[in-house]
């Protein structure tokens, strides 16, 4: 039987591919405000401005390919039974094979119901969400994404995830968004945690963490390196 690694990813995975990032210095916050464009209020109060917000990510993700810190997941699929955890809202593990990927923050590949928020539909790479496109109930399509100030479904799901592994991994967050950063609570005691991020990280926690302090790419390598030498110890 596999041993389980179950990781948690944030937006320094996805930067390395050119996925604009919303909380580092340069990042999309900077450029528009969170009440505006990422609030079920800022939908009522404009459409059209989170419309084109998320139509300029959406056309953004279609080029977008997998770093090695993707590849790196999928490749331990081999070895390992590997469940990602991502408040990433892109396909990228998807892309680079992963195949169990639970996304705690919605979609950006999806759409769905303004009334029904478990009405989702594909959302194909080439169009555009526009006001007056309609879900099948008849209700406005609004990006499948979870806003602030929404619930977000799949921390459950992700939480029991957190208490089944063997190796718990953590790869370009810095713990700040909750409920997301609160899964390191629930992972056991003596289960390994590894960090792979280069910006110093504030874990919610007093337990040890193995840092790997690197980007993404270079970071998954040591990851891979130092699990497969105590494995086989």
């Amino acid at each position: 039987m596999k041993r389980k690694i179950v990781v948690l990813t944030g937006a320094g995975i996805s930067a390395e591919s050119g996925m604009s990032t919303f909380r580092d210095s340069d990042g999309l916050w900077n450029n528009y405000r969170v009440e505006d464009v990422a609030t079920p209020e800022g939908f009522v109060r404009n459409p059209q401005l989170v419309l084109d917000f998320y139509n300029g990510l959406h056309r953004q993700l279609r080029d977008l390919q997998p770093n090695f810190g993707h590849v790196g997941l999928a490749e331990l699929q081999q070895e390992y039974d590997v469940e990602i955890i991502t408040q990433n809202i892109d396909n990228l593990h998807e892309k680079a094979g992963s195949r169990s990927v639970l996304h705690l923050h919605g979609e950006l590949t999806k759409a769905r119901s303004t009334r029904n928020e478990d009405l989702v539909t594909d959302w194909p790479f080439g169009t555009d969400l526009h006001i007056g496109d309609k879900a099948s109930d008849g209700a406005q399509l609004r990006p499948f994404i979870v806003w602030f100030e929404e619930s977000v479904p799949n921390i459950v799901p992700a939480s029991q995830l957190a208490a089944q592994a063997d190796i718990f991994l953590i790869v370009g967050t810095s713990l700040n968004v909750y409920p997301a950063a609160g899964l390191i609570g629930y992972v056991p005691a003596q289960v390994p945690v590894y960090l792979i991020d280069p910006k110093p990280v504030k874990v919610p926690t007093d337990r040890e963490v193995h840092v790997i302090a690197k980007g993404a790419s270079e970071g998954m390598r040591d990851f891979m390196k130092q699990i497969k030498y105590k494995w086989n110890e």
